[in-house]
């Protein structure tokens, strides 16, 4: 019996196998447009200040109005502005590896989303930690000066959990979500599963959108930190359903599990060993188990699926 078992579950993982090849081989003769990405870092900070009429022409959108040329001016003259440009063309002099990237990830997205076009790419320099890779509208705005490696001199002082996903190896995850955000059906209240399910909905679109990439990378993880979750999810999720917390709304339980943070808080002793965001990554792996037990939805319905359907439909089980 137990044998019979084993050639049934190879049979089904052949299956599987042979199917994603279909689809990937599909997805490979997708036509897009070549991605051919502008460095307006260098023709901002590579400039002068004679410069600024036509770059205001060329990128209105990066000119806010209201502000003076001089504005502009002490930017392109600002001394760790130029740091960050320096830094940038050392680690980027070409783009050409994120434009073939980017054709192949717009790929993934035409094949789900036929009516894409694709994106006009602009690379920048900022000194805006908070804002990473943005799509919006058919512009898709890169501040390469975010993704110059984690032990970049630049970045000290920063915290280390936010400077970890601050390599070039986080663009691609950084531009799926910022896509992902236009497409996932919002919580519908502010239980903890909600969000979970929510953050899980946006890393699952990276399993479809990035299939490459590597989980540790899609969720900004260590790849310890990628293990340490795996190895302890049985106990995670043991730990939320004991302490009834799936549907608590209480407005702490974000910044423990779901926001961005050095460690998880179960206020236990082996919170400093846990990454943030196990929240996330607990709703990622409801939405896998969703998405496997119920094939004949689409990617959109199930993004517009409730968190409590998804949740119920999913058959969930921690590995152990």
């Amino acid at each position: 019996m137990k044998k019979f078992v084993l050639v049934i579950t190879a049979l089904v993982i052949v299956v599987s196998c042979k199917n994603e090849d279909k689809k990937e081989s599909e997805i490979a003769e997708v036509p897009v447009e070549k991605v051919t990405a502008e460095r307006f870092d260098k023709k901002f900070f590579g400039g002068t200040p004679d410069d600024l009429p036509q770059l205001k022409e060329d990128y209105p959108y990066l000119f806010p109005e209201g502000n003076e040329d001089e504005v502009w001016i002490n930017k392109m003259r600002d001394p760790f502005q130029l740091k960050l440009y320096e830094e940038v063309q050392k680690k980027f002099p070409s783009v050409d590896g994120i434009e073939k990237d980017l054709e192949e990830l717009f790929k993934h997205i035409k094949y789900y989303y036929p009516d894409f076009q694709t994106s006009k790419v602009v690379t920048l320099v900022s000194d805006d930690i908070e804002t990473k890779a943005v799509y919006a509208d058919g512009l898709l705005l890169i501040p390469l000066s975010l993704y110059l490696g984690k032990d970049n001199y630049l970045y000290e002082g920063l915290p280390k959990y936010q400077v970890q996903q601050f390599t070039s190896s986080q663009i691609l995850p950084d531009v799926t979500t910022s896509f992902a955000a236009g497409k996932v059906a919002p919580p519908s209240d502010r239980t903890l599963l909600s969000l979970m399910i929510y953050f899980g909905k946006e890393l699952y679109m990276q399993d479809l959108l990035l299939p490459d990439v590597p989980d540790a990378d899609k969720i900004g993880y260590t790849p310890k930190q990628l293990q340490w979750a795996q190895e302890n999810e049985s106990e995670m999720w043991r730990y939320f359903v004991e302490k009834n917390m799936l549907y608590d709304t209480d407005p702490k339980l974000p910044a423990r599990f779901i926001n961005p943070a050095p460690f998880s808080k179960f206020y236990l002793e082996l919170d400093n060993e846990s990454p943030g965001r196990l929240g996330r990554w607990l709703g990622w792996q409801i939405v896998r188990a969703y998405a496997e037990n119920n094939k004949n939805v689409t990617l959109q319905e199930l993004l517009a699926t409730d968190a409590k359907t998804i949740f119920e439909k999913s058959k969930y089980k921690p590995k152990k």
